[in-house]
């Protein structure tokens, strides 16, 4: 039997991609901390005899002697609220926790695949932002922590490639979203979601003319699995994202819409070193997979407000989260 390890797997995106893998008849170690994962978001796997739970912190050794095949490494805080509370947690689990991940591939002989980021290209002078860019991002600014971890994080792993002829994948996301996200991570689709639901105003920051380009998860984790199962891509970084670009202003007046919500729109004050425009090349991918989003946006959309909308009916709901990324 095939067996992936799946670090972060009680998070959004990895929740998913557990899911899917055991579609796949895999099985399945989700391996995750709850720093900032939900153990909701795999309860309807525990009773499933090919998914184990293993509640760990991937900065320790994991202790695991069974055959392993793949390990898709997606441990790490991931937005600005999670990872400005705990900076240096997110500094390490992506420096140390990606070296624990990649020693546990090396003695198994896994492939491994690394989730970085569209972070590392920091607030980009090249648009839309192609695997060769270098990317435009301060090392000791407040986004530091993750920018630079992540940046890290791939160093490291190709590291190991070159010194230990690992076979590793680098997968970069871009702004991601649906159902699971976390309610409270400060993120512009969840914000804007809950706060129409809820009849609060939409907070923007800046002066909402930055852009985002937003992937259903669903396409997302085609995407992870596409490179992962490749038998090409090696050593080798790929964008993975939606490169349909719209402005926060726009999401906002969307989701008011989807939700028929008549919240107003204000403005707060800009956030430090918030990127002004984001947006991914992914011919890479198109060309080596063949993987295009398939999800339009009123429908993943849509879908992702019917979750909130449940979440928010339960009793004790989730509270208003501020931000917007």
């Amino acid at each position: 039997m095939t067996t992936s390890i799946v670090t972060g797997g009680a998070g959004f995106i990895g929740s998913h991609l557990c899911d899917r893998l055991l579609e796949l008849d895999h099985r399945v170690v989700c391996v995750d901390n709850l720093c900032t994962g939900n153990r909701q978001n795999v309860a309807h796997l525990e009773g499933n005899a090919r998914f184990t739970f293993r509640e760990s912190d991937v900065r320790l050794p994991l202790h695991w002697t069974e055959p392993v095949d793949y390990i898709f490494h997606l441990a790490s805080p991931a937005s600005p609220v999670a990872y400005f509370q705990i900076p240096v947690e997110t500094a390490t689990v992506n420096a140390v926790g990606t070296w624990e991940m990649l020693k546990l591939a090396q003695r198994t002989g896994a492939r491994f695949l690394l989730t970085s980021t569209s972070e590392i290209y920091g607030d980009p002078l090249q648009h839309p932002q192609t695997e060769s860019y270098w990317g435009n991002v301060s090392s000791i600014g407040p986004r530091s922590c993750y920018d630079e971890g992540k940046r890290f994080a791939e160093a490291l792993t190709m590291s190991y490639h070159r010194a230990n002829g690992l076979d590793v994948r680098i997968v970069r996301i871009f702004n991601t979203y649906g159902p699971r996200s976390d309610p409270n991570d400060g993120r512009m689709v969840p914000n804007f979601i809950k706060q129409s639901l809820q009849g609060r105003p939409l907070t923007v920051f800046g002066d909402g003319s930055q852009t985002r380009s937003l992937c259903y998860v669903d396409d997302l984790v085609d995407g992870l699995m596409g490179v992962m199962f490749a038998a090409s891509g090696n050593g080798e970084a790929i964008n993975l994202g939606n490169p349909d670009e719209h402005t926060i202003l726009e999401y906002a007046e969307l989701i008011k819409e989807l939700t028929g919500s008549s919240s107003e729109i204000v403005m707060e004050p800009a956030r430090e070193e918030e990127p002004m425009r984001r947006k991914p090349d992914i011919t890479k991918a198109k060309v080596r997979l063949g993987w295009v989003p398939g999800t339009n946006l009123r429908e993943g959309l849509t879908e992702t407000v019917n979750w909130f909308r449940a979440l928010l009916a339960q009793p004790g709901s989730v509270s208003l989260a501020g931000g917007v990324e």
